[in-house]
C-alpha cells in the first residue's frame, strides 16, 4: 500500500508540465494565425477602399464629373455656349492629367453640396471657400486659390459711401448670392444692413444697376469687372477686399485616396507655375471678355 501510494505521486507531477508544454507550443501558432487573418482582412479592406474611391471610379469610367456654378470669371458661357473661366481651366487640366474626359454639371450654389453627397458628380471645383460649417459635411483639399469679398455700389443710392461702415445701416439694402460665402461675410461685417438673396450672381448685380439695392457683395474681382462694364451706374466704394478665404476642391468624406491625389495634383501644378498663370489671365486681365455671350 505504501509503495503504491508513493509511486502515484511522481506520475501526477510529470503530467502537469506536459500540459503546460502543449499550451506553450500552441499559443504561438494561434497568435500567428490571428495575425495572418488580420493581415488578410486589412488587405481586403484596403482593396475595397481603393475600389470605392472617386479617383478609381473616374479612371474606370473615363470621365470626371465636376459640380460647379457660374461665377465671373470662375465659370462663364462664351458666345458658342461653351463654359470658360478659371475653374473650367483647372478642372479641364485635372481631367487631362488623369487621362479622362471632363463633364461639367452646372448646379445652383445653394444645393451644390447636397448634390455632391448624393453622387450627382465626383467633385466640386467651383471657387468654394473652405469654411468650418461646410467642412462638417465634406472634405476639402488644400487651397489652390484665395479669394476675398468686395463691394460694387449704385452711384446714386450709395453716393458719398467710401468705407465699409457706410453700408452698415438698416436702410441699406445689399444683394448677395444665396448659399455663398458673401452671405456670411455680409452678416459678419455688415450685420445691420438688409440682405436680399438671389439664386444667380447676375441677379444681384442687376438689382444694384436697377437701383433696387445699394450694393452687391461678391468675390473679387467680379465687382470690379461690373464697375468697369457698367461705369454709368456702378462704382467701387472700397478698393480692397474686406475678407480673405482659401478655396479648395470639395469631395465626399471617407475618401482619403482621392483627397491624396487631388492635393498632390494641386501641389504639382502650383509648383509648375500653371495655377498662377491661369489666375493672372482670368483675374488680372480682360482679354477673355470678347468671348462672352
Amino acid at each position: 500500500m505504501a509503495t503504491g501510494t508513493t509511486n502515484s505521486h511522481p506520475m501526477q507531477t510529470k503530467e502537469k508540465p506536459l500540459k503546460k508544454n502543449i499550451l506553450f507550443k500552441t499559443e504561438p501558432v494561434i497568435i500567428i494565425l490571428m495575425m495572418m487573418t488580420g493581415s488578410v482582412l486589412a488587405g481586403q479592406l484596403q482593396q475595397q477602399l481603393i475600389q470605392e474611391s472617386v479617383v478609381e471610379k473616374v479612371l474606370q469610367k473615363g470621365v470626371l464629373r465636376v459640380g460647379m456654378d457660374t461665377f465671373v470669371p470662375w465659370a462663364m458661357r462664351d458666345k458658342t455656349g461653351q463654359l470658360i473661366g478659371f475653374e473650367i481651366d483647372v478642372a479641364t487640366r485635372l481631367a487631362a492629367d488623369m487621362g479622362v474626359k471632363v463633364e461639367f454639371i452646372p448646379t445652383k450654389w445653394s444645393g451644390i453640396i447636397p448634390a455632391l453627397l448624393t453622387g450627382k458628380f465626383d467633385v466640386i471645383i467651383g471657387g468654394m471657400g473652405i469654411i468650418p460649417n461646410r467642412n462638417l459635411k465634406v472634405n476639402f483639399t488644400q487651397p489652390y486659390d484665395y479669394s476675398g469679398m468686395s463691394l460694387v455700389a449704385n452711384k446714386k443710392l450709395a453716393s458719398g459711401f467710401n468705407k465699409l461702415e457706410d453700408f452698415n445701416h438698416p436702410d441699406v439694402v445689399l444683394a448677395v448670392k444665396l448659399g455663398s460665402t458673401s452671405v456670411m461675410a455680409a452678416k459678419k461685417y455688415l450685420p445691420k444692413a438688409t440682405l436680399r438673396q438671389f439664386d444667380g450672381e447676375a441677379q444681384i448685380f442687376q438689382e444694384v444697376i436697377n437701383g433696387k439695392a445699394h450694393a452687391a457683395v461678391a468675390s473679387a474681382p467680379t465687382p470690379a469687372f461690373q464697375a468697369i462694364e457698367h461705369a454709368d451706374a456702378l462704382f467701387l466704394p472700397i478698393k480692397e477686399t474686406f475678407t480673405k478665404e482659401p478655396i479648395g476642391f470639395a469631395v465626399r468624406k471617407g475618401d482619403a485616396d482621392s483627397l491624396n491625389y487631388f492635393n498632390n495634383w494641386i501641389q504639382y501644378v502650383a509648383a509648375e507655375g500653371w495655377l498662377a498663370e491661369r489666375k493672372n489671365y482670368w483675374f488680372k486681365t480682360q482679354d477673355w471678355k470678347d468671348k462672352l455671350q
